[in-house]
């Protein structure tokens, strides 16, 4: 029997609390959250499973030499499980989202499955890794707006798509470490979104101060001040610190977009999630 630990560690299951954010930004920004918006956001955080498991399975060779703790390679999953438990979650996340939208959901959802097994099979070896991981990153915000109100989610999903190409981009230093121009370029990067999303706030006051401004100070702050720690010692450990910040800065990020569309309860609940988030990567790494 598979050890439920052993799973759970494979498809890192708390990283996908970073997951709903999406789906929520998307909605929010598309005026398009109601009911049908928790079944997106499990089919997404399905998807997103499921491209982590399909991960360690095209990554096995790889892991057995730089990340042997890893599930496959210390043998407590067997790698055609994780083959087999990735193929599931993706059929029950575009179960999930025909049911939720009908048919016209998976003109979204499709491609974003499509966007992570070419990632994961294909192209994480590429030069086009980054931009293929901020497409699927992106076509998740818009699974949340759906079909017809893409345009209105646009800004939101290019802003998680910038975000993550930057921690896409770390990550694939961050076992042999990296020089100071990779970090810092990633630090001018979270600069240069905050600045957007703090400029799109500006056109949405609350009592006179921009919407989303505390949400976007922790995303600053929390994902920027892990990034210079790794500017000043780029080795393997403070890049896996600045890519596991820049998963967990997702949150406040998201937060940040949702609050920016009047949807402020929704982002306090999100932002409520960020301490569980942090306390369990301490026992679950999102990398």
């Amino acid at each position: 029997m598979m050890d439920p630990k052993a799973v759970i560690h494979l498809v890192r299951a708390p990283a996908a609390l970073s997951v709903p954010g999406d789906v929520l930004a998307g909605a929010a920004s598309a005026r398009s959250l109601g009911k049908a918006t928790p079944a997106l956001v499990a089919a997404s955080c399905c998807l997103y499973w499921a491209g982590m498991a399909l991960n360690d399975y095209a990554d096995r060779e790889v892991d057995a030499r730089e990340r042997p703790h890893r599930p496959i390679p210390a043998g407590r999953v067997d790698a055609r499980f994780a083959l087999a438990l990735a193929g599931g979650l993706t059929t029950v996340g575009l179960g999930i989202t025909t049911l939720a939208q009908g048919r016209r959901g998976l003109a979204v959802a499709a491609p974003l499955a499509a966007t992570v097994w070419g990632y994961d099979l294909v192209l994480k070896n590429t030069p086009a890794a980054p931009a293929t991981m901020a497409a699927a990153r992106a076509l998740d915000v818009l699974l949340g707006a759906g079909l017809g109100r893409l345009r209105q989610a646009a800004p939101a999903a290019v802003v998680m798509g910038a975000h993550t190409f930057t921690v896409t981009t770390l990550s694939r230093r961050e076992v042999a470490g990296s020089g100071r121009a990779l970090p810092a370029g990633a630090l001018a990067a979270t600069a240069g979104v905050t600045g957007v999303v703090a400029g799109a706030s500006n056109s949405r006051r609350d009592n006179g101060v921009p919407s989303g401004l505390a949400p976007l100070a922790a995303y600053a702050a929390g994902v920027g001040h892990a990034q210079l720690a790794a500017v000043r010692d780029p080795g393997p450990h403070r890049l896996q610190r600045a890519v596991g910040a820049g998963i967990l800065g997702m949150i406040p990020l998201q937060s940040a977009l949702l609050a920016g569309r009047g949807a402020r309860r929704t982002a306090a609940c999100l932002m409520a999630a960020l301490p569980l988030a942090r306390r369990l990567s301490r026992k679950v790494s999102p990398t």
